[in-house]
């Protein structure tokens, strides 16, 4: 059975005495696809329009790092043993070399996993995210604080403000999104704890700190990188997707037009056609 978003059930994984949960589905040929999720978020917060789109032509891997909803285990304070935990669980998985996407805070934890591993990485998709010290990172943006800080009538609606901006336009994109969101309705993951939060909130401000040289790391992940933002995301700031192109040797950029934080949801179909382009080029040369 070809499983789905909607239908691929919740495996689990020991490694370093974690029990990660994970969902795999798609095609199973080639290099498998490794997501790596935004703050707060849990294997059902990804948009099946993108996983199931992706996974048309490879093997998705979604999964819940340590003390992250289905996973067992603490949400480390640093991102670098987050990233130590994602290579556990690769590894267990008993994969010799991903393709690794990371989104938001994911987006650090995918950086850190290429240069803790780099042999165990092919190619690497940062999607809204940006570099250690980026511009506006060693706190939650002004933005980002009021709109975690509100309170909304519906729960999901918190997601409209996150990933989209107010514009009619995008604000309906953020509607069907939202349908999207809650398309599986059997074995949903359970909602995140109350600690995850502020531990995820710790590691974000150790990444974010200011520093000596912050992005002279970059220039040691040499491996192909695709780097994609809305062009106006208010909750890690468009111009660090920049900072990411300029600085990784081998990167281009893709700034989606009147998007925010979730610029893949916004153009899903538009997203998906650029990441398999950018994943199959290798093969194609």
């Amino acid at each position: 059975m070809i499983h789905t978003h909607q239908t691929a059930p919740t495996q689990f994984v020991e490694a370093d005495g974690i029990r990660f949960a994970y969902r795999r589905f798609g095609k199973p040929d080639g290099v498998p696809l490794v997501f790596n999720q935004h703050f707060t978020g849990t294997m059902d917060h990804w948009d099946p329009a993108v996983t199931d789109g992706l996974a048309t032509e490879r093997d998705v891997i979604l999964f819940n790092n340590a003390g992250v909803s289905s996973s067992s285990g603490e949400v480390p304070t640093f991102v670098e043993q987050m990233a130590a935990n994602a290579v556990s669980f690769i590894k267990a998985l008993g994969l010799p070399k991903v393709d690794v996407l990371g989104f938001s805070i994911g987006g650090f934890v995918a950086q850190e996993i290429t240069l803790h591993a780099p042999d165990l990485v092919r190619r690497l998709v940062l999607v809204g995210t940006g570099p250690r010290s980026g511009e506006g990172m060693a706190t939650l943006t002004p933005e980002a604080q009021e709109i975690f800080g509100a309170t909304y009538d519906e729960p999901d609606h918190l997601w409209l403000r996150v990933h989209f901006t107010r514009s009619a336009k995008s604000q309906a994109a953020g509607r069907e999104f939202l349908k999207r969101f809650r398309l599986r309705t059997a074995n949903r993951d359970p909602e995140v704890s109350e600690k995850v939060a502020p531990a995820q909130i710790e590691a974000i401000g150790k990444w974010g700190a200011p520093r000596e040289k912050p992005f002279e790391y970059l220039k040691s992940i040499r491996q192909p990188a695709l780097v994609v933002n809305g062009g106006k995301d208010v909750i890690i700031y468009s111009v660090n997707s920049f900072i990411l192109q300029q600085q990784l040797p081998n990167a281009q950029l893709i700034l989606y037009p009147d998007a925010n934080h979730g610029s893949q949801y916004q153009y899903p179909k538009r997203f998906v056609q650029h990441v398999s382009l950018f994943l199959s080029e290798e093969e194609a040369r």
